[in-house]
């Protein structure tokens, strides 16, 4: 049986930037262009730039600094090869809206980055062979501060991004698709049984019917030994069943379950192997294949209870990071860079990515299935929305649940990221007062109901429940509990940078534990060198003196959180800017590495697991992030990697600042993340001054045991702090941890002491 055509329309397009086109027949750029006009089929676009999709325009120097919006043209040759076949235009992604035309005809509009647009081009078509023209409109204007109405998530305001950005264009795949009388509109494939003895998987199929009549729909599944290709039903597959429906002319929705014996299970990287199915759904009319669709998917199941998460029944805590857009311009990355990231978090220890704001490229959840990354999947809504974009943002979840839930890496949904009115021009703006004005009107806003939190999050979280009952979802995040949800969610805990000194986290979690049931937000902003500080400074830093910078429009482009930097390292302390990176570096690290080893001996007691933000930048910029833009590691990173360790012992952080004479009594605790038990661990703690490492003023030791994924406290460090040479001599507290099964691992505290 055929299987339906799909012919890629990848490749150059004619585009023309609408911000600066005149109408036709006009010479004076003040009247304003009719798209429609442009669309039109003997419009002579040969002086165009050429533009590539999927792309973004201002990758083209003509179009560097153009907002749009941008009209693409592009010719393309179409038949039809059966007089009952339908053909159809498919926009699988325009960031993040358009405008359609097919030989001049207006077929619709495009709103939402990441929701794919289909259009019937059937009537359109004569019976012979003929050339045509596709025009779509693409715009995305930059997103100001308060509220906003477009869905562009990450890509439009985001920590990792400096202002001045623009990602417009046709960013993913347009395809002229021909199929029978009988097309699948939308489709759904989830697991929702799995265990030893059977799974379960649920198919929902939405289908357009240009007639009434009889239909059978053939479903299969086979085990993947290569995970290489997607094969069809002739080749293997042990699970075939033949479905017969009558359906009626327009939308006809069929729901149907494939059970499957003796499955093999899906599990994360720590927990177990990843074997993968083919599953597959044939239309068939009159024994000719009328449309189809495959997926690969796993067998699993996933709940969360209370923020701590199960996988087949096993509970695991979870270790993660956030993941931005692989570049800011998403098209462009190659698919081994968008797999690269997903290897790297596997090869570095960690269970779980956050996808932040945004959907990713298809090789990223396909890596993340492979490898056994769960996926922690945002929405693209974030800050507070304006009141009309509610029905939109409903479209948005459900399509993203079409799109993803056949993945079994795709552990929640989480329906909104931070819904407030916030200004993130605030957080680069030397203003303290702005400051002090923004934080207090935001910790209001965050205690009172809103029609974002309390209307908008429980419809959008709704229809990702009614979508896909098998998976957790979040309302929200970022928010802290309020008059209408007195519990706490997921948390974004700016300790150390936005606010607080790094070491206040743990003193907050014992005055509200409930705060790190599971921590989705935490970090601070670093440089990868100077030379990247002083190019994104530009021409500005001619002629000024370290620290009189340009420092205003260097958080503009960079990202900078202005404030939290004269906060938290100023520049004014430093002599140079190569001693304030080094400062600013070792800030981050510390806190990366407090804050996981605090929240990781709050395992399960509240903590289910944490998301540091983030792994890398999009592009160049003074972020979060813990590799820059060419994935080259912060000094955090290794920091990061070695806290984030199966088995590591977490000395108590001792006081920011230490005086001669001060008594300490710090706990030590084992922290063990394998299924298994281990024993003969040896834990070692070393006091020593820093200039003078073989001089040791105090040494410690415990051995002993640890059960299987459990957290001990196995003693206390009781020390008197000694009297320092000088006044402001570092003291070395070391904390080594050996054992016969594990790999050593080592953390140092510094401290300063004063006399």
């Amino acid at each position: 049986m055929p299987t339906p055509e799909i012919e890629s329309l990848s490749g150059p397009w004619r585009a023309i930037d609408l911000g600066l086109a005149l109408a036709p027949g006009s010479e004076d750029a003040a009247d304003p262009v009719d798209a429609h006009l442009l669309a039109a089929v003997d419009v002579d676009d040969s002086g165009w730039a050429e533009l590539p999709v999927p792309g973004h325009w201002r990758s083209h120097p003509e179009f560097a600094t153009s907002d749009g919006p941008v009209l693409f043209r592009r010719r393309v040759l179409l038949d039809r090869a059966e007089p009952e076949d339908r053909v159809f235009l498919v926009l699988h992604g325009v960031m993040a809206v358009g405008d359609v035309w097919f030989d001049g005809t207006y077929l619709g509009d495009t709103r939402g980055f990441a929701i794919p647009h289909t259009f019937e081009i059937t009537g359109l078509l004569p019976d012979a062979p003929a050339e045509h023209v596709v025009a779509i409109e693409a715009g995305f204007q930059p997103v100001g501060t308060g509220r906003v109405r477009d869905l562009s998530g990450a890509f439009g305001r985001s920590a990792l991004l400096g202002s001045g950005t623009n990602p417009g264009g046709i960013w993913r795949d347009v395809e002229v698709r021909t199929t029978g009388p009988v097309r699948i509109d939308h489709c759904r494939l989830r697991c929702t049984e799995a265990s030893p003895d059977r799974a379960v998987l649920a198919l929902r199929l939405v289908l357009d019917a240009d007639r009434a009549g009889p239909a059978t729909i053939r479903t299969w599944v086979r085990r993947v030994e290569d995970q290489l290709s997607l094969l069809g039903p002739d080749e293997g597959a042990p699970i075939t069943i033949d479905h017969t429906h009558t359906l009626a002319a327009g939308e006809n929705r069929v729901e149907l379950e494939i059970e499957i014996p003796e499955p093999a299970l899906w599990w994360p990287r720590s927990l177990g192997d990843q074997p993968l199915y083919d599953v597959g759904a044939d239309i068939a009319i009159d024994g000719r294949t009328s449309d189809s669709h495959r997926w690969r998917t796993g067998l699993r199941t996933v709940a969360m209870d209370d923020l701590i998460t199960t996988v087949n029944g096993q509970r695991m805590f979870l270790k993660g990071i956030s993941l931005g857009p692989t570049r800011l311009h998403i098209a462009e990355a190659s698919s081994a860079e968008v797999a690269a990231d997903i290897a790297m978090v596997a090869d570095a220890g960690l269970d779980l990515v956050r996808v932040h704001g945004h959907l990713a490229r298809p090789e990223l959840y396909e890596e993340a299935d492979r490898r056994g990354i769960l996926i922690w999947q945002d929405l693209p809504i974030q800050w507070a929305l304006l009141r009309q974009t509610k029905p939109a943002a409903r479209r948005m979840a459900r399509s993203m649940v079409d799109q993803l839930a056949h993945h079994p890496s795709i552990l929640l949904w989480n329906a909104h990221h931070e819904p407030w009115a916030g200004d993130p021009a605030s957080w680069r703006s030397g203003d303290a007062a702005r400051r002090r004005r923004m934080r207090i009107r935001m910790a209001f806003a965050q205690l009172l109901p809103s029609w974002n939190r309390t209307l908008l999050d429980r419809s959008v979280a709704d229809t990702l429940r009614a979508s896909d009952p098998t998976r957790p979802v979040l309302t929200q995040s970022g928010s802290r509990p309020h008059l209408t949800q007195l519990t706490s969610g997921a948390t974004h805990l700016w300790v150390g940078w936005r606010w607080g000194r790094i070491h206040d986290l743990a003193r907050l979690l014992r005055w509200w534990p409930r705060l790190g049931g599971f921590v989705a937000e935490f970090g601070a902003q670093a440089p990868i060198d100077t030379v990247t500080v002083e190019h994104l400074a530009r021409e500005d830093r001619a002629g000024s003196v370290w620290p009189r910078f340009p420092w205003p429009e260097l958080a503009e482009r960079s990202a900078l959180e202005l404030p939290a930097l004269k906060d938290q390292v100023p520049p004014a302390g430093f002599t140079s800017a190569e001693a304030w990176v080094a400062a600013l570096q070792a800030h981050q690290r510390e806190l990366v590495v407090s804050h996981v080893e605090t929240l990781r001996r709050l395992k399960y007691r509240p903590t289910g697991g944490f998301a540091a933000f983030a792994l890398a930048e999009p592009g160049p910029g003074i972020t979060a992030a813990l590799l820059d833009h060419r994935r080259r590691p912060k000094p955090a990173w290794a920091g990061f990697v070695a806290a984030c360790a199966p088995v590591i012992a977490v000395l108590e952080a001792p006081p920011p600042e230490l005086r001669t004479d001060d008594r300490l009594g710090l706990a030590i605790h084992l922290v063990n993340d394998r299924r298994t038990a281990l024993d003969d661990l040896t834990v070692t703690v070393t006091v020593a001054w820093d200039h003078e490492p073989e001089r040791v003023v105090h040494r410690a030791g415990w051995t002993g045991r640890i059960g299987p994924d459990e957290v001990t406290r196995v003693g206390m460090l009781r020390v008197t702090v000694p009297q320092a040479d000088r006044d402001g001599d570092l003291l070395r507290l070391t904390v080594r941890l050996t054992g016969p099964d594990i790999d050593t691992h080592e953390r140092i505290h510094h401290r300063r002491v004063r006399r």
